[in-house]
């Protein structure tokens, strides 16, 4: 592999970037779950080069919410598309979970 941003951590990173710009609006008992990613990654980046996200909640339908994303690094645009993400009740999730796993 090649020392560069890599296509899982980009995902990862979207998906990080969009709890913490929830993170203010959702209740104690509140979380999100990603339910669907679609984006680009049209540029390598070099290990150690800053990359920046921007997300903007672009749909709200229920509990999904839409966002539109753009990544850039120092020198140029890596990545854009779209993620979702649902809005759960952290403990009835945890408990679904649980009883899947039984």
């Amino acid at each position: 592999m090649p020392e560069v941003f890599a296509t899982a951590f980009l995902v990862g990173f979207v998906e990080w970037t969009c709890i913490e710009a929830l993170r203010p609006y959702l209740t104690s008992d509140e979380r999100t779950v990603g339910t669907y990613i679609d984006i680009s990654h049209c540029a390598a980046t070099p290990v150690g080069m800053v990359v920046i996200a921007e997300v903007e909640l672009i749909e709200i339908i229920g509990r999904k919410l839409r966002f539109k994303v753009l990544c850039r690094d120092e020198k140029e645009l890596i990545s854009e598309g779209f993620h979702e993400r649902f809005i759960i009740n952290y403990e009835k999730f945890l408990e679904r979970v649980k009883k899947k796993q039984s």
